[in-house]
């Protein structure tokens, strides 16, 4: 049966990102869990189901910048609503202050969903109340309603038992869908569960936990991480647990020249934590003690500014000059980063090698995206989890070159590091 739940899992899935076939393993964390595909049409006709989808797109004068969000959400809606669900989907947008706010309000996503979906989606003036209430007791079968920005109210991140109470009072059953989310402990994540039954996991969230969790849990190996990004005290519990469980660690960004320093390499004006140089220490120390090869760039992309139009030269690692700051990779570092992806069937990345936003300390990051895409198309398993890591593959245009795209930055993360998941641990037992 969880083949099934998986395959359907996948299957709807994909119709938002392409699946990597060779991926598919039982997914770690769900596999005791619900999944909306163990719900039938005689499960769902006519109920209303209240889903939390993670919709917090970013929104500029009622235009919608970017629908990923909205569009990864789809395929669960629609099967919901094909099983004849009334469906009621909520989400968080930004991070208002002190109530509504109309910079905030869930609106245009209303309209954005309904041209994804092919049907008319209600927007409804708040996400509890009578009126609220209402509206959900006089939908049919198969509509869809959208509810108010949930953090309207501030009992929504407190995880308010009366608010719970309130906002899950007029549906049947629930299901999360949102993995953005699903590492919070909310009201619309984790506390309607004890008030709705069945409570479910979404296609989205399957997939995210089939990824993710499978990658480091039961990975196809040789298993490898890139870890890039700005700092070691942002990604230093991810990159620990990351060395006890890969074959080989390539470290990145800014956080090199940490681990440089630790090493007692001359770093000139390179972005350096000396507070963490011990800890810089201690994780070499671990990836030797667990087997782990560490992997640090033998060549870096200097410049004598943090500025686009900067002096830059390629120098040695251990020969970076006083006044000049590493901002990215150099090319024989690519080459040695590509070497030591060459056998690797599966493939995890969070964080950029290099200050990409810049076209000239991009290089490194995006040479990483082609070489992600040529190992895709070998039938390894690759897998983008964090936020600039995404926007850097989208960026090359390679996004569906990827076998799985996160949609998750901090719940990425915090699954990558071994956490539980509150969203996912208050779903139903299968």
């Amino acid at each position: 049966m969880k083949a099934v739940i998986l395959a359907l899992a996948l299957s709807c899935a994909g119709a938002f990102a392409p699946v990597n076939k060779a991926a598919v393993r039982a997914p770690v964390e769900l596999e005791a869990k619900k999944s909306v595909a163990d719900l039938s049409e005689a499960d769902l006709k006519g109920k209303k189901v209240l889903i939390r989808c993670d919709l917090n797109v970013p929104i500029k004068e009622g235009v919608i910048g970017d629908d990923t969000r909205i569009r990864a959400s789809v395929p669960t809606v629609k099967y919901l609503l094909d099983k004849g669900a009334k469906v009621a989907m909520c989400s968080h947008l930004g991070r208002p202050k002190d109530g509504p706010e109309d910079k905030f309000s869930l609106g245009p996503v209303a309209t954005r969903m309904g041209e994804q979906l092919g049907k008319a989606v209600k927007m409804a003036p708040d996400c509890i109340g009578d009126e609220v209430a209402s509206i959900v007791d006089g939908m049919g079968d198969g509509e869809a309603l959208l509810l108010e920005n949930t953090r309207f109210y501030k009992e929504e991140t407190k995880n308010d038992a009366a608010f719970v109470e309130k906002l899950a009072a007029p549906f049947d059953l629930f299901v999360n869908d949102a993995f953005g989310t699903a590492h919070r402990a909310h009201a619309s994540t984790e506390g309607v569960t004890k008030y709705l039954s069945p409570s479910v996991s979404g296609y989205l969230l399957a997939k995210e936990l089939e990824y993710l969790a499978g990658a480091v849990d039961e990975p196809v190996r040789p298993l490898a991480a890139i870890v890039g990004g700005s700092k070691v005290s942002s990604k230093i519990t991810v990159l620990e647990s990351l060395i006890k469980k890969c074959d080989k660690v390539i470290v990145g960004g800014g956080m090199t020249f940490t681990f440089l320093k630790a090493q007692g390499k001359a770093v000139g004006t390179s972005l350096v934590e000396d507070d963490f140089i011990q800890t810089a220490k201690d994780a070499m120390k671990l990836a030797e003690e667990k087997g782990c090869e560490l992997i640090f760039p033998n060549e870096i992309l200097v410049a004598d500014a943090f500025d686009a139009n900067a002096n830059t030269q390629v120098v040695s690692s251990d020969a970076i000059p006083d006044g000049w700051m590493g901002l990215d990779n150099g090319p024989a570092a690519t080459k040695m980063i590509q070497d030591k992806l060459a056998d690797c069937k599966t493939v995890i990345w969070n964080g950029p090698m290099g200050v990409f936003e810049m076209d000239a300390f991009a290089k490194g990051t995006f040479a990483i995206c082609d070489t992600l895409k040529e190992l895709t198309e070998k039938g390894a398993i690759t897998i983008i989890g964090g936020g600039d890591s995404v926007a850097a593959v989208e960026k090359a245009g390679l996004a569906d070159a990827m076998s799985h795209i996160s949609t998750g930055g901090g719940a990425s993360l915090e699954l990558l590091e071994g956490k539980v998941l509150p969203g996912v641990a208050a779903l139903d037992e299968a």
